[in-house]
């Protein structure tokens, strides 16, 4: 079990700093030894979050309570070492729904398994949902990271920035497990050439041979809004967010090239990780390159809510109970992954509570 390092003190030494920055947009809720991937929060009040697979955990998905990280659902499906038939892999991307289910995206990355998307029901502890996404949906380069969730129409709405070129959404129908996969290559999935610079360090993967490469990634943050109207999506490695109506995406009739016309250019973004949206339709994002929290507001315009060295990659949003706004710091440039095989990312690691503008779905 993973304690979270965290005391009145601390507390009150964080809250005080953050009024010394000038940033009273956020609060630490919890100093956290191991690095997050996703945050999500349940209508009665949970807190889960995955842990992100680039710092290899005990644990795949955990739980946020009473001041300790437990595993979630259980052991069995959540440990690195578990034997389970059905275990956990490797989950980021992680959304609640309005019925109690938590809904896991396993990329199955670690182990080399196929994608899956996974549904546990919080209030009979039981496995609700289990959708397989198997080649050619979820290619052999497929990196499946975020998804929407949208109930009214019951579907989920998956990122995938694969190899880049081939980034693409995947549509998957919670009802039947059908899945597809649209708009591959298309301007508003594709990273763009832009470099990713964080406190003067560019982020860089070696490669097998020991170059060193700048990645441009696709499609990553990716949310709804409460109307279950419109998906908003972007290239994480891109300057700009679009969208698209979740009836077209969900709209078999269209060819391809129909489907590409529906999409449009909703706003100017800076390089970002997971995104979030209240009821107003204010988009959340962490602003990665200057260590930042921004919000894109309805008239389109974007604007940096809070900055601070503390908010060292914002990976992820999520609204819980009474309209609290939740997210998390993981450092990822500092990880070996990404900063050319040298690991420099060390704890703590946060899980924050925002002051969101207006309230927002639990779970979103």
């Amino acid at each position: 079990m993973n304690r979270v390092t965290q005391s009145c003190a601390a507390l009150l030494l964080a809250s005080f700093e953050a009024l010394a920055d000038g940033n009273s947009n956020f609060d630490v809720l919890a100093n956290l030894d191991t690095g997050p991937g996703n945050v999500t929060a349940t209508a009665n009040g949970r807190i889960i979050m995955s842990q992100h697979q680039f710092y290899q955990p005990q644990y795949t998905v955990v739980e946020y309570k009473d001041q300790a990280l437990l595993p979630f659902p259980n052991r069995e499906m959540s440990a690195a070492d578990s034997t389970a038939t059905i275990k956990l892999d490797s989950v980021l991307g992680i959304r609640s729904d309005n019925n109690g289910i938590v809904w896991m995206l396993d990329n199955g990355m670690r182990s080399g398994v196929t994608p899956k998307l996974v549904g546990w029901n919080t209030k009979t502890n039981k496995l609700q949902r289990l959708i397989y996404l198997p080649a050619p949906i979820a290619p052999k380069d497929a990196f499946v990271n975020d998804f929407a969730l949208d109930a009214q129409h019951n579907y989920a709405f998956i990122s995938d920035p694969a190899g880049g070129a081939n980034a693409a959404l995947i549509v998957v129908n919670l009802s039947t497990g059908a899945a597809r996969r649209v708009l591959e290559g298309h301007r508003s999935v594709v990273p763009e050439n832009v470099d990713l610079v964080i406190d003067n360090v560019p982020i860089q993967v070696k490669t097998p041979s020991g170059e060193l490469v700048k990645p441009h990634i696709g499609v990553n943050p990716i949310t709804e809004d409460l109307a279950n109207e419109w998906v908003y999506f972007g290239p994480m490695h891109g300057l700009g967010l679009y969208r698209i109506k979740a009836a077209d995406l969900i709209n078999e009739s269209l060819t391809p090239q129909e489907l590409a016309r529906k999409v449009e250019r909703y706003s100017d973004k800076p390089i970002s990780d997971g995104i979030s949206i209240d009821q107003n339709n204010n988009i959340y994002l962490g602003d990665l390159a200057n260590n930042a929290i921004g919000v894109i507001a309805p008239n389109r315009q974007y604007r940096q809510l809070a900055q601070c060295p503390r908010l060292s990659w914002v990976d992820s949003f999520s609204f819980g109970a009474n309209g609290q706004l939740y997210a998390v710091v993981n450092r990822l440039h500092r990880s070996a992954t990404l900063n050319g095989g040298d690991d420099q990312s060390k704890p703590p690691y946060f899980l924050l509570k925002v002051k969101a503008l207006a309230a927002g779905l639990p779970g979103r």
